[in-house]
């Protein structure tokens, strides 16, 4: 047997990825700084969709080094669908595969201090003050923070939480959290109503690690809205990227593993994965990093935005063991059916995440148009959809100011 010391280590980055090749270069950098913090090890990073090198090929690369046992982090901000689901998929699958390999898959970035510590950095950082030398307060300042927003309504909660710990450390007249993503309430829609509070300075504080579509759509709200309110001073902060502390959260994650640390934590999120697996229970989203669906954008444009009336088909065989079938039909009312068949162990099914309020006023619907997820679109009724439409069509400048 093997001693366990002479066994080859190395670490895995698992990523979302997106069609912003900004984004795919910063989530390098990542990488790059988390490799001098472990200089003897192989460090190697991968996508679950979008973007290369996806999920397998990182993995693929520590492989070919001699690697016998990995370390994979979720670059993840909060343990949502990806972090819980389509990720622990993709390792597992790939560990069947390697009969000699073993995968331990760590914890999201969550609310670390070092990632509360790097945002409020930023936060300072645009506001042209010291964050070694920072103010006692910053009473005559409104804190908008932008969450990703998924339908995890625990995911959420974590942006809110934030939110709240990042006024109590700083001190800010007011705060509150709007979401990008798919809950409520948008982007758009919260800065429409938190202006009424009156705040002559607003900072618009993203919480993302890189850039990418949904950064530029935010960066063109707040832009639109700075428009219409010339009386108003808005600040917008950079999103995270490499800032040390970022890479000091992702280290305390991969010694968590190494330590034997989150062994003792009770259930993590690979082992949850595979309960929720065994019960039935698990609904992938993809099998992510072998595929790449063509309607499903979640970083930017879709394709259900921009045409009322397109047939799509789709078939996909995998070496990997699945074998998809898609079948799309979008009418105007953007009517979706998938059918799917996964010929792999984990019996998956193709999942979007049902998300309960996609209905809310001032939430997704308020996003039609300005390039919503396509994953979220076939929930709209029809009513929903041909609401929006008519409110888009009456506006001469057809933006999701439309909505309001």
């Amino acid at each position: 047997m093997m001693n366990q010391d002479n066994i080859k280590k190395g670490i895995m980055i698992c990523g979302h990825g997106s069609r912003d090749k900004d984004a795919e270069r910063e989530f390098g950098l990542v990488a790059a700084g988390l490799k001098k913090r472990f200089p003897s090890l192989p460090v190697e990073y991968g996508f679950l969709e979008f973007s290369a090198p996806n999920i397998h090929m990182g993995l693929n690369r520590l492989v070919e080094q001699g690697v016998k046992e990995i370390y994979a982090v979720p670059g993840m901000l909060f343990a949502a669908t990806h972090a819980k689901n389509d990720i622990p998929s993709v390792l597992t699958t790939y560990e069947e595969k390697n009969k000699n390999l073993t995968v331990t898959y760590g914890r999201e970035l969550g609310l670390q201090e070092d990632m509360i510590t790097a945002f409020q950095a930023r936060i300072y950082e645009s506001l042209g003050l010291d964050p070694a030398n920072p103010p006692e307060s910053l009473y005559d300042t409104l804190l908008v923070v932008v969450g990703r927003g998924t339908s995890d309504t625990h995911a959420n909660a974590e942006a809110a939480k934030l939110t709240r710990i990042v006024n109590e450390n700083m001190g800010f007249g007011w705060a509150d959290t709007v979401y990008s993503g798919v809950t409520y309430p948008s982007v758009g829609a919260g800065l429409d109503k938190l202006l009424k509070l009156g705040y002559k300075r607003v900072v618009i504080a993203p919480y993302f690690l890189f850039t990418g579509r949904l950064i530029k759509r935010i960066q063109g709200y707040v832009e639109k809205v700075a428009q219409e309110n010339p009386s108003v001073e808005f600040i917008q902060t950079p999103y995270l990227s490499d800032h040390s502390k970022v890479i000091d959260a992702f280290e305390n994650r991969v010694n968590e593993i190494m330590t034997g640390a989150l062994a003792m934590q009770g259930e993590t999120l690979m082992s949850s994965f595979k309960r929720r697996l065994a019960a039935g229970e698990v609904d992938v989203h993809h099998h992510h990093a072998e595929f790449t669906d063509p309607q499903d954008d979640t970083q930017g444009l879709s394709a259900s935005d921009h045409a009322h009336d397109h047939e799509h088909s789709h078939s996909h065989d995998h070496s990997h063991g699945h074998e998809h079938s898609h079948s799309h039909d979008h009418s105007h009312g953007h009517e979706h059916s998938h059918s799917h068949d996964h010929s792999h162990s984990h019996e998956h099914s193709h999942s979007h995440g049902v998300y309960k309020h996609i209905g809310h006023p001032e939430g997704p619907r308020t996003m039609i148009g300005e390039g919503i997820c396509c994953c979220f679109m076939g929930q709209f009724t029809e009513e929903i959809l041909a609401e929006e439409r008519d409110k888009i069509e009456a506006d001469c400048n057809k933006t999701a100011f439309a909505h309001k």
